[in-house]
């Protein structure tokens, strides 16, 4: 009986080892995964936006939209999926409208792509700005957002800001 008592001892301490050593691989892969969606950000450059031009097309006499055209640049090795992005306008520092893009839009590697975002700005909200584009030839603009942004290592959100002239 001791003779079978110790093989079912050294079995039972086999099988215990074998169970601590999965539950201690499956914690390492899981600690592995963690630390490579951390350096996610580090291994990502972040994507740039610029405004092209700012197309005026009337609703009615109390709203128009504006639909904005933006170039976006992928200076990554592999290519970007831009899942959501949002952003306000400003013409001399003054809000003029928001915008959002609802579709999935693919950027190549190494590539720009252009997009277009539409924006909903009410008349009212222009009136002073309206006198500033009549007057003057360069208008300070600011471009600001969010931007969510999939790769092979995930989806990271990136804020974003850009500010220039329109001529």
């Amino acid at each position: 009986m001791s003779a079978r008592l110790m093989k079912n001892k050294l079995i039972s301490t086999a099988i215990k080892s074998r169970k601590v050593r999965f539950r201690c691989g499956i914690l390492l892969l899981f600690a592995f995964s963690i630390c490579l969606m951390s350096c996610a950000q580090l291994l990502l450059q972040k994507p740039s936006f610029a405004l092209r031009k700012v197309i005026l097309s009337p609703i009615s006499f109390t709203e128009s939209n504006l639909l904005l055209d933006l170039d976006a640049q992928n200076p990554n090795l592999f290519n970007l999926t831009l899942k959501s992005f949002e952003c306000s306008i400003y013409l001399k520092n003054e809000e003029i409208g928001n915008g959002r893009l609802e579709k999935e839009i693919l950027i190549p590697s190494v590539s720009t792509t252009r997009i277009q975002v539409p924006l909903n700005v009410k008349y009212k909200d222009l009136r002073g700005i309206l006198k500033v584009l009549f007057a003057e030839r360069d208008l300070p603009y600011k471009l600001e957002g969010n931007a969510n942004v999939s790769s092979v290592f995930g989806s990271i959100n990136f804020p974003f800001s850009k500010e220039g002239q329109i001529d």
